[in-house]
This record gives structure tokens, C-alpha cells and sequence, in this order.
């Protein structure tokens, strides 16, 4: 291969990850069978993670690994993941969110494909919003990662990358059901419109629907909610010497339906059910352009575009939550090598959103909702444009260093910077380390992001927010240990944040209120984890990790450990693959530690509504796949240890009244369920 077309490959790479890979050396065991390291004769299967090359902690969820569960969509890609947690934020409308480090998802920078997105209203419902039969890789840093994509990195950053017009011409699709009564279908495919393979197009398409009115607990109120949801995208790619461009298109829309169930026990026959409805249409674009100057030093200029706007209507009893978000981005970058040492990289961005916002209670004045409608803040807007210079050195991919710096301004909170360093040490093939320490920022938009919680019967006082910041530093150690033949991967990590300004739901100052807040006080973050791989024997491979939380934060001018967080997991993954990868069997077992729950109020008896705490649970999950040339068929099953947690809801008997609670959640609320699905692809693609 020429160097020119390695140049262009090169640029490609650059627009799909260059925010994690600052290096072309990746840090895992090589792929290829039959390696050596240090006399050691290595024989390895395909690869579902490896680490990102660079100075960035970061990892690449590959497709194979993806494909060890039913990956529905984003939120169920971390089944088999030590660092990252996707939990449900309350009982009755199926949100979820991520929690890296510790901290929530509103502290990890959603991309896809580099690009920004599924911010504000989105966040609560996006995880649900990247099918997984769509997703070519996934790729997560921890802690702050590069400057280039912005200033919000706090805990880290989860890029998704997509299957791409580009890759070899198909079609595949992927059907799935299961005994909670949902199913869905996946079909994505592309074209090569010319036979120099320069312009490209793809098609993914998505349908969901479940249908199922589920009550195992009995308290009256649907376990899970009824999705439906239509997801269509289209995509493009052009390519010539000096000039590529990947651009597309997305629509979605879902109805979210979920509450008490008119037929249930707790229901009297005059009474109105407690329902929620929540009906949200979302449409995106974005274009990505390179302009190639250089093929030998690898210079070019990027400009990248997005633009979504998101409409969400929802219906919580008898409170009302309507928001129409717009967001448009755009980014202008420049890269350079000077030498094979020294690699310089510049920029400039903007970014505008705007919220329009209305909440409504039937029959209540606006009061309920505190200060919120004090503070004018129903209509949000927030311009931010800033520029960034990154330099990164490498000498003979041994040592790595990489230091960044932005400068942005806000409309609304003004001026500010954003330091970040990150250092990668090589000393011997077996052994790396990395470092690094930054700042990050957020705007927070307290209702938008978290309007789940008007679920809750408490009352809801949201104050003029600050914008928040935090530090974080971070180190990494990684081993190849060579033992019996084979290669034991080691990897040790500690990483604290601190926060200096925050938003912070407050549940304890007040049983009956829920606050959302500014931070009085401390708040940080000390997490610890170590994880090892081994493959035991040829074709099987075991991975076990544990993780330590320390989490606190001031509530009520008490610090205090931030409730509904785990204090530990533990994790155990076994994977086998039969010669010739006829047959893979997949197993995950975790043990999720107790923790803090906050402050109850007590009942007519005298008695606390909730305990204090709550206990250690585990889970697991397994799946059995059956490859043939054309398609696979796999069978599985989630929550096999039947764990539930009792009494989700709290006050259930009463869901007008402020002392109901469903916003308490801290385990699974369905208990074990049964898949079964197919794969089938058709022509080339992956």
C-alpha cells in the first residue's frame, strides 16, 4: 500500500477517534495467532477489548465483545464492563444512567463518532437510543480525556462509533425477543454506489415495541414500562485525494408508557390510575469534513458540524413536563506531525442550546416547583465558542506526553479554562504506566436532564444552578504477565475527583422535598480498581475485577456518602469459543456492594418508610450462541439470581400523595428473564 492511501486512511481514522488515540501502538496483546513476548509463545483469539493506544486511559469495545450479550442498545453495552454501571433512576419510567468513577452520567461526555450529543433532555432516555445491532465499536476514557472535543469530560467520555458506508458491502439484521414481552428489529445495510468504493451509503433502521403489562412485585405499578420506538438513519461517505466527507441524517420517535395498572388491587373503581406518558420525537444531522494538506506529515483541517433538535412531552400523574431542545455545533481543527515526535493540534469551537421549557401540576399552584419559576430560567440559552491547543510528544512510543489547554466563554457564566496533562511511560514491553490530572466544566440544566424525578410526589425546589467544576486526577498501571505459556493481563487504576462547584440532588435535607441544589461544602470522589484476563485454555477466557467507591458529598451541611451508590463491585466474566468459533458460551457474575440510602420520613406507626442502608446483591447473566456461515442464533438470560428490590416504590397505596417515592432505586426491579434472538448477514458486512 502507497503512502498516500495510508495517509488517507489515516485522516479517516483521525475523524472517527481522534479524541482517544493520540499513537498508532496499541497496549494489548497482539491479535494474530501465534505471538511471542520474551520467549513466550502466545496463541489468542479475536480480541473484544484492547486498550486504545496513546496517553488517554481509554479502552475499544469491539463488535465481538458487544456480541457476548443481547446489546439491545447502549445501555445494556456494559453487561461485561468493571468500570462502567448503567443502573435505573427510578421505578416507573425506564431511565437509566451510566455511572463512571463513582459520579453519574451527566459527569461523562456522551459522543458519537466525536461529536457531542444526547445532551440535556436527551440524557435521561439516550442510552436507549443507540440500538446495539448499530454500533460498530464503543470507546471509553477515564477521567479528563483530550481538550479537542470540549471542556466537559469530568469523569470521562463514551464514544459511540457506528458501522460505517464505507465497510464492505451487506446487509444485516437482527431480531429479538423476550419473556417480558419485548421485541425488536434491526436492519442495517449499505451500498457502494461507484466501484472505486469514493461514495458510499447506509441505512440503519430500527423498530421496538413491548407490550407486556408486568407486575411481578404486586405493588399495582408496571415493573417495566411499554416502549415503543422507531429509529431511522442515513448516512454517507466521499472520498478523493484530498477531500473526505462523512454526513447524515437521523429521526426517532418513541411513546413511553408506564404507571399504575387500572385493573390493580390498589386502585379503587372510581379512582384515576397514576400513569405516565412520555412521548418524545428527536432529529439530528451532522457532516464531517477533511481537507488533506500534507500526506506525509499527516496535516489536515477538520470542520465538523451537528445540529438536533428534541421535543419531549410528558405526562407524570397529574404534573406536566414539555421541553423543545436545539442544539448546533460546530468545530474547526487542525493537525500536524512535525516529526514522528511531535504532533501539534489546534482549534476553534461553538456550541448553542436552547431549552424551552414548561411545568405544570393540575389543580396546584406553581409553587410546588419552589424557586424554579422564580429564577427565569424556563427558557434557557447558552452560546459558547473557545479555542484549544493540544501538543502531544512521543519518543519511540516508550514515553508519552500529551498537554492540552482551551479557552471557552459562555453567555452566561463568562470566561473560563480548561488545563488538562496526560503522560504515558513505557519502561518495558510488559509493564506501562499513565498519568493524568484536569479540570472540567458543566452546564447544568436541572429539570431537562433530570426530569424523571417529577415522578416523585415530594416536592421539587430546584435553585439558581452555578456552573459546575471539578478536577480530577488519575493513574493507571498495566502488566502482560507471562505465566504457563500464556499471558495474564493485569490493570491497577486509582482516580479522585473534587469538586469545587456542583449541582447536587438533596434528598436528605427534607423527606418529603427534593432539592437541586448548589454544593455548601465538600464533595469528591476516590475510586480504586484492579482487574486481570487469563485464558485458561485455548478458545476459553476469564476476566475478573473489583472496584472500591468512595463517594461523598455535602447534604444539609453534613458530609455525607452519596446515596444509591454501591461501595464495591466485584465482577467475573468466563467466555469459551469452540474451535472454529462454532459454539460461544458467555457468563457474567457481579456482586454489587450496599450502600447509603437517605434520610426517611416516618410513618403513622412511628416507624421509618425505608431503612438506611442497603445490602450486597448479586447477579448473573449467560448466553449461548450458535454460529453458522450466514447467521447465528443466541439464547441468554439476564438477572438469573432472581434479585429484586423489595418495594421500589415506596407509598404505592397512595401515588398523589407526597410521601410516594419511586425515585429510590438501587437494584433490579424485574427479576430473571429469557431471550432469544438471530443474527443474519447477508453479502460482506460486518
Amino acid at each position: 500500500m502507497n503512502k498516500k492511501l495510508y495517509s488517507i486512511i489515516g485522516i479517516v481514522s483521525m475523524m472517527a477517534t481522534s479524541a482517544f488515540s493520540q499513537t498508532a501502538k496499541n497496549d494489548s496483546v497482539p491479535t494474530l495467532n501465534d505471538q511471542t513476548l520474551e520467549g513466550v509463545t502466545v496463541t489468542t483469539r479475536k480480541v473484544g477489548v484492547r486498550r486504545v493506544g496513546g496517553a488517554v486511559n481509554a479502552h475499544e469495545i469491539l463488535k465481538d465483545e458487544l456480541f457476548k450479550a443481547a446489546c439491545c442498545n447502549l445501555g445494556e453495552s456494559f453487561v461485561n464492563n468493571p468500570a462502567v454501571d448503567v443502573n435505573y433512576s427510578d421505578a416507573t419510567t425506564g431511565a437509566r444512567q451510566i455511572k463512571l468513577l463513582g459520579l453519574s452520567g451527566t459527569y461523562v461526555q456522551m459522543l458519537t463518532e466525536t461529536l457531542p450529543n444526547f445532551r440535556g433532555a436527551a440524557l435521561p432516555y439516550g442510552l436507549g437510543y443507540v440500538p446495539g445491532s448499530w454500533m460498530k465499536s464503543l470507546q471509553v476514557s477515564k477521567g479528563n480525556s483530550s481538550v479537542k472535543n470540549g471542556y466537559e469530560a469530568i469523569a470521562g467520555q463514551i464514544n459511540v462509533e457506528y458501522l460505517k458506508p464505507e465497510d464492505p458491502e451487506g446487509v444485516g439484521v437482527n431480531l429479538y425477543g423476550s419473556t417480558m414481552g419485548k421485541f425488536e428489529a434491526n436492519v442495517d445495510g449499505n451500498l457502494h454506489i461507484n466501484n472505486n468504493k469514493n461514495l458510499s451509503t447506509e441505512l440503519l433502521a430500527h423498530f421496538e415495541n413491548n407490550w407486556y403489562h408486568h407486575d411481578g412485585n404486586g405493588d399495582g405499578f408496571q415493573d417495566d414500562p411499554q416502549v415503543r420506538q422507531y429509529n431511522l438513519q442515513n448516512r454517507w461517505f466521499w472520498r478523493t485525494d484530498k477531500y473526505i466527507l462523512h454526513a447524515g441524517i437521523g429521526a426517532l420517535k418513541e411513546d413511553r408508557m408506564s404507571g399504575q395498572l387500572a385493573h390493580s388491587n390498589h386502585v379503587a373503581p372510581t379512582a384515576t390510575p397514576f400513569r405516565i406518558n412520555i412521548g418524545t420525537e428527536r432529529y439530528e444531522a451532522y457532516a464531517k469534513n477533511a481537507f488533506i494538506l500534507d500526506h506525509e506529515r499527516g496535516s489536515n483541517i477538520a470542520l465538523l458540524g451537528s445540529i438536533s433538535m428534541h421535543k419531549q412531552n410528558a405526562d407524570y400523574g397529574i404534573k406536566n413536563y414539555n421541553v423543545n431542545q436545539k442544539n448546533a455545533y460546530a468545530a474547526l481543527m487542525y493537525e500536524t506531525n512535525f516529526s514522528q515526535q511531535h504532533n501539534l493540534s489546534l482549534g476553534v469551537s461553538l456550541n448553542h442550546d436552547y431549552f424551552n421549557q414548561t411545568a405544570t401540576v393540575a389543580n396546584a399552584t406553581p409553587a410546588i416547583f419552589g424557586n424554579f419559576y422564580n429564577t427565569g430560567r424556563m427558557k434557557e440559552s447558552e452560546t459558547v465558542s473557545g479555542a484549544y491547543v493540544q501538543y502531544t510528544y512521543n519518543l519511540n512510543s516508550r514515553l508519552t506526553a500529551m498537554a492540552g489547554f482551551r479557552i471557552d466563554h459562555s453567555n452566561v457564566y463568562g470566561t473560563f479554562t480548561t488545563p488538562r496533562f496526560h503522560l504515558k511511560w513505557t519502561p518495558a514491553d510488559f509493564a506501562t504506566m499513565r498519568l493524568s490530572v484536569g479540570k472540567g466544566y458543566r452546564s447544568p440544566h436541572a429539570l431537562a436532564e433530570n426530569n424523571y424525578l417529577m415522578a416523585s410526589g415530594r416536592k421539587l425546589i430546584i435553585d439558581d444552578l452555578k456552573q459546575e467544576r471539578a478536577w480530577n486526577y488519575g493513574a493507571n498501571f498495566a502488566f502482560l504477565i507471562p505465566i504457563a505459556n500464556k499471558i495474564l493481563k493485569l490493570n491497577a487504576e486509582y482516580y479522585y475527583t473534587h469538586f469545587s462547584s456542583q449541582a447536587v440532588i438533596d434528598y436528605d435535607t427534607n423527606p418529603l422535598e427534593l432539592h437541586i441544589t448548589n454544593l455548601k461544602g465538600e464533595s469528591y470522589s476516590h475510586t480504586f480498581q484492579v482487574d486481570l484476563s487469563y485464558p485458561l485454555f485455548k478458545g476459553f477466557e476469564l476476566t475478573a475485577a473489583y472496584r472500591y467507591n468512595l463517594v461523598k458529598a455535602t447534604y444539609n451541611n453534613q458530609l455525607l456518602w452519596k446515596p444509591l451508590q454501591s461501595k464495591y463491585k466485584g465482577l467475573l466474566t468466563a467466555s469459551y469459543k469452540t474451535p472454529m468459533s462454532i459454539w460461544q458460551f458467555d457468563a457474567t457474575l457481579s456482586l454489587n456492594g450496599g450502600g447509603r440510602l437517605p434520610q426517611s420520613y416516618m410513618l403513622s406507626s412511628g416507624q421509618p418508610a425505608w431503612s438506611s442502608s442497603f445490602n450486597a446483591y448479586a447477579q448473573l447473566s449467560g448466553q449461548i450462541t450458535r454460529n453458522f456461515r450466514k447467521f447465528s442464533v443466541y439464547v441468554g438470560g439476564e438477572n438469573l439470581t432472581n434479585y429484586k428490590q423489595k418495594n421500589p416504590i415506596i407509598g404505592f397505596h397512595t401515588p398523589w400523595a407526597n410521601t410516594f417515592e419511586p425515585t429510590l432505586i438501587y437494584a433490579p426491579i424485574s427479576g430473571a428473564m429469557a431471550y432469544v434472538g438471530i443474527r443474519l448477514n447477508l453479502g460482506e458486512r460486518l
